[in-house]
């Protein structure tokens, strides 16, 4: 797909003008995300990807609108687990519901620069050495392994790598000061807990990175088709985040079945230069194999002794743990 610069600024701005009209005028109030207006922001998202979409079937083919929703589709299945994990954090540092989104918000400006990075080495690695492709394969498929026989581990925030060096690097203070990153204490400017939310909410993306953007790679190569399923997949990732967040530990099943795609995608990437997987067949296996995952969770529940008590506890079924029973929080709710 031959893009022209011009269409790389057009969505960039497109973007850049969500984002503004996001955070300045429909959450300039900062407040509680219920479950309809993140029905009615995750539905405004996947129309423009479809939309977007539509698009690419007038103005250039059916096959590069196929190939452009096959990698969104993956993207945003791929997401869900990263949903497990800011459940978590916020659930651990007790974050106030009405302040989760400004989080989020700066969370996917830091992820939208950062993948576009990650997008850009990845594409020039490609071009230059094609024989990349087998590792990103070979990496797809072990984690897909990883992620179906791994068990849950506890999240310990004192122990956190990342939480120890934020704190080394910065001085934090204990409690929370509205929406504010920092906050003035003693005449000494502090970090707030909101600022070390944000900073493992941003490494977190960046770990999810190094898995979804080469399985992006097995469906194609095209930058700019990887840049835009990519981006509308994070872009819808805070409302379904609000949509999801209480129900998301239902989906026991989720994870054998991302570990799945994940292996699939792998191997499609292994076998590409004896086999090709048509792009209708591989949007066909991804959403199969997730509409099984969910509906098997739901046909067959978790048992009572598995299933949390509340947001803070019990198994996510995440790669990335779950949170023990019992914890403490490093602030208090605010009222």
């Amino acid at each position: 797909m031959v893009t022209s610069v011009w269409l790389w600024v057009a969505f960039i701005a497109f973007v850049l003008g969500m984002l503004a009209l996001d955070l300045g005028v429909f959450h300039r109030k900062a407040h509680v995300i219920h479950a309809k207006e993140a029905a009615i922001w995750t539905g405004v998202w996947v129309t423009l990807a479809m939309l977007f979409a539509a698009g690419l079937a007038v103005f250039q083919n059916p096959h590069t609108a196929l190939t452009f929703v096959t990698g969104y589709v993956i993207e945003e299945s791929l997401s869900v687990d990263n949903i497990f994990v800011i459940v978590m954090i916020f659930s651990y540092f007790r974050v106030p519901e009405k302040y989760q989104h400004r989080v989020l918000f700066w969370g996917i400006v830091g992820a939208l620069l950062m993948r576009g990075m990650f997008i850009g080495l990845g594409t020039l690695l490609l071009a230059r050495f094609h024989w990349i492709i087998y590792i990103f394969g070979g990496m797809l498929v072990i984690t897909g392994i990883r992620m179906a026989f791994k068990q849950d581990e506890e999240f310990d925030g004192e122990s956190n790598a990342i939480v120890r060096a934020a704190r080394r690097v910065l001085p934090f203070t204990s409690n929370y000061d509205g929406h504010h990153f920092f906050t003035i204490e003693n005449g000494r400017r502090l970090a707030t807990p909101l600022l070390l939310v944000l900073v493992l909410v941003e490494f977190t993306d960046l770990i999810f990175a190094v898995d979804s953007i080469p399985a992006i790679f097995a469906v194609t190569s095209d930058p700019f088709l990887v840049f835009t399923s990519n981006i509308f997949a994070v872009l819808g990732l805070r409302s379904l985040y609000f949509l999801l967040a209480n129900v998301v530990y239902k989906f026991h099943f989720l994870k054998y079945g991302l570990a799945i795609i994940l292996s699939f995608v792998g191997a499609k990437m292994l076998l590409e230069h004896f086999w090709t997987v048509p792009i209708l067949l591989s949007l066909a296996i991804v959403v199969a194999v997730l509409a099984a995952s969910i509906i098997l969770s739901l046909v067959f529940p978790q048992s009572a002794m598995h299933v949390p008590t509340g947001a803070s506890e019990g198994k996510t079924q995440s790669l990335f743990g779950r949170l023990p029973a019992g914890h403490k929080a490093q602030a208090d709710d605010e009222k």
